[in-house]
Order: C-alpha cells, then structure tokens, then sequence
C-alpha cells in the first residue's frame, strides 16, 4: 500500500481528503482511478473510499455513519449489536433527519429510515470499534423504541400483543428488559406518535425491573 494512504487506516475518507495528497501529480483523478483498478481503494460512494487493505475490515457502524448523516445506527442492526436478539444482522440499518435512502456498495447493504427530528437524539450513544473507530449507535432502548415507532402495522396495542411482537417476532433476549433505559422509552411514549403501543413498550419494560 502507498505509504501516504496508510494514514487512513480504516476510517472512511473522502475525495478532497485524497487531493492534498496528491499535490505532486498533475492529474490526482488518473492516480485515483488507478488504485479503484487495483483495489487499493474501495468506492462506499461517489466521492468517497475505504482502504482496501488496511489490515482489517473497516467497521461497518463507523461506515454507516459516514455515509450518510446526520444518522445513526440503530433498529435490527443495533439490537444485535447489543446481543438482545439472537440473529446476526448483515444489513447496517440506520435512523436518519433527512430522506430515507439505501446505499449498497462493496460492503454491503446500509439502509436509513427516517425519524421523526424531535426523538432521533434521544438515547444515542457512543461506541468505538477501536481507538480510531468511534461511531454513533442506538442504546438498547432506543433501538427496540425505533423498532416499535418504524415497524409498518403495529398494532401491538395490549401488553399480551407486545410481549408476542417482542418474544416471538423479534426473539428479544426477555432478561435484557430489565437493563432497559426507562428515561428513553418515557421520552418515546410522550412523543405523540404510536402512543399505544409505546406506552404499552413501557409497562413491560416497567415489569420486569
């Protein structure tokens, strides 16, 4: 690998980050193209790369975040980041303030779904892959609210309905209610939007601390 490039390590980058680094050739997009041929680097999207061999694999959460923003991850990814379902996840869902969109590249699949600006920063967290790899993620109960809030057609509107959404639908790790942030679940069910089913989220929630 060039040893310029190595500087990046496995955080995303972007096409102005590249030229500055490229100040001695007279055409920086020909030397660009050049290491797409070669894999060197690794196209996310338009005017924006991953190094292609950095020595791991870049984190797919930190990338999530970069590709589009202001986002963060959260819903299935999230709740299997925290290990409170049982299936891995290999789509990279996100909640988002602007349009909902879905990027595919080299990756993988990242998908963004739009939440409503007045909750989207509640219960964002923190979490680093390593030292350079920081990222924005979902607490718990700000991705299972997410779920709640996004799934099309809940009616899970008593607690025997949402107890079935979340042990039998979801396969939610039951123990892990009771770790649950109730602060964030109380600013979901205020939110004015599923307030049934929110609601209802919270009792169950509330039970089983």
């Amino acid at each position: 690998m060039d040893a310029t490039l190595a500087r990046f390590g496995t955080v995303p980058f972007s096409h102005g980050a590249l030229l500055p680094l490229l100040k001695d050739y007279r055409r920086p997009n020909d030397k660009i193209a050049e290491w797409l041929r070669q894999g060197v680097l690794l196209p996310l999207k338009r005017g924006h790369y991953v190094l292609g061999d950095a020595g791991r694999a870049p984190s797919l959460p930190l990338v999530a975040n970069h590709l589009y923003g202001p986002s963060c991850v959260s819903l299935e990814y999230a709740l299997a980041w925290h290990g409170l379902i049982p299936e891995r996840v290999h789509e990279i869902t996100s909640v988002c303030t602007g349009r909902g969109r879905v990027i595919d590249n080299v990756l993988g699949r990242f998908s963004y779904t739009r939440l409503p600006a007045d909750v989207y920063p509640c219960g964002i967290t923190q979490a680093s892959a390593s030292a350079q790899e920081t990222f924005l993620i979902a607490s718990p109960a700000k991705a299972l609210c997410d779920k709640v809030l996004l799934t099309p057609g809940l009616r899970a509107s008593s607690r025997a309905a949402m107890q079935r959404f979340l042990f039998e639908d979801l396969r939610l790790d039951a123990a892990a209610l009771a770790s649950l942030d109730l602060d964030v679940i109380r600013t979901y069910a205020a939110c004015g939007r599923k307030t049934a089913q929110l609601r209802v989220l919270l009792q169950c929630v509330e039970a089983a601390h």
